[in-house]
Order: structure tokens, then sequence, then C-alpha cells
């Protein structure tokens, strides 16, 4: 380190530094306050972002909750506005699911299979497999075995291995609705290996087994030869 003899020396050095080096020091403290600015600004808009979604889903909640013939076309407005205002929030694909619920429940199978198909292409994850189980459960209602059966061959098994118990058990479901058995039996029993806990995939099961073990029996069952009734001897 360079030393300096007087003050004067030291002060002179210091305006030599500055006058070489004031542009790149300025822009830096510039620099740093815009980005502390920008973070700041961005956690407060994200904060209020989130806040206003939460209000508009509440709203939500409460429609669905009224269970009036009116609250299928209030919860479907709700849930647009969320999803054009909000879209970056989860409360967006909430949204959704529940205006596919109560369209589902309204009997408007179609509707509620395209909202579901929206949030099938827009999400991923959880919520995207969330969606199309509900969405196989409706191809399922309406008839579309084949399909239903193809959609669930495409799902990528080593990453949403949580939920390969909901594929399997559907899986089931789908080959009962073809008279499938055996590929059902089979698909029920991977469900139940796979840690699903539906109340009544045992009963399916069961239900199944049953009348296999009829067959079976039916089959092995040796006949019995009918027994010649003995003569009574003339007296």
């Amino acid at each position: 380190m360079e030393l300096y003899e007087t003050e004067e020396q030291q002060i002179a050095a210091l305006k030599k530094w500055w006058s070489n080096n004031n542009n790149s020091v300025i822009s830096g403290l510039i620099a740093g306050i815009i980005v502390i600015g920008g973070w700041n600004f961005w956690q407060n808009y994200k904060k209020d972002t989130s806040l206003k979604a939460s209000a508009l889903y509440e709203e939500l909640l409460t429609a669905v909750g009224e269970k009036e013939p009116e609250s299928v076309e209030s919860v479907e407005k709700i849930a647009e506005r969320i999803d054009k205002q909000y879209a970056s929030t989860p409360y967006a694909v909430y949204g959704k699911l529940f205006d596919a619920k109560v369209k589902t429940e309204a009997g408007d199978l179609d509707a509620a299979k395209q909202v579901l198909q929206s949030v099938l292409a827009e999400t991923s994850g959880a919520m995207k497999n969330v969606a199309r189980i509900r969405l196989l459960q409706l191809m399922l209602a309406t008839g579309e075995y084949e399909q239903g059966l193809q959609m669930i061959a495409e799902v990528d098994q080593a990453s949403n291995q949580a939920f390969d118990g909901y594929y399997e058990e559907l899986t089931g479901d789908f080959y009962v609705a073809l008279g499938r058995n055996g590929e059902a039996r089979t698909a029920y029993r991977n469900a139940l290996q796979a840690g699903q806990v539906s109340p009544l995939l045992q009963y399916k099961i069961d239900d199944l087994t049953a009348p296999q073990l009829i067959e079976t029996v039916t089959e092995t069952e040796v006949e019995i030869e009918p027994s010649t009734e003995t003569e009574t001897p003339q007296q």
C-alpha cells in the first residue's frame, strides 16, 4: 500500500481515485438501488395480487356452496375473472376445478370436460393429475372407454407414482365397462398394491372374484351318477 507523508497528499490521492472511478461507483449504487427497489416492489405486488385473488376465490366458494341453478353461471364467471386477472396464482387452477365440478353436478359433462382439458394443457405436477383423473371419471361416465385407457397409457408413470393407485383403479373401471373382467381384476389388484385406499376398491375385486370362483367350481365339479334303486324282492 502506498504511504503518504502529508494529509494534503492523501486528499490529492483520493481526488485522483474519485476522478478515475466515480462513474462506476455511481452506476453501482444506482444499480443496487434499482435491484433492491425492484425486489421490494415485486414482493409487494405478489402479496397484493395474492390477496385480491384470494378474495375472489372466497366469492367463488360461496357461490359453489349455494347449490342454486344460477350458481353455475356465477362460479363460471368468477373462475374466468380469476384466470384472466390472476393466472399466475394457484387460485386460477382451483377456480377451474370448481367450475368443472359445478358443471358436472348440473349435468353439463361436455362443458366440464372442456374446462378440465384446459387445466391439463396449462398446468403440471399434482394439479395436472387431479384434473386428468377427474376428466377420466367423466369419460367413464360418457362411455369413452377406449379413449380413457389410451389417456392412462400415455401418463408418465415414473414421474406420477403418487397417483398410480388412482390410475390403476380407473383402468379397472374401464375394463369392467368393456367386459374385460380378467384385466380389470389385475388392474384393481395393482391399485391395491400401489396403496390405493378407495372404499369401493375391495368391493370391486370381490365382485369380480366371486363369479370366477363359481365358474371354477362348476368346471371342476365331479358329476355324481344317479344311484339305482334296489328292487324289492317279490314275495
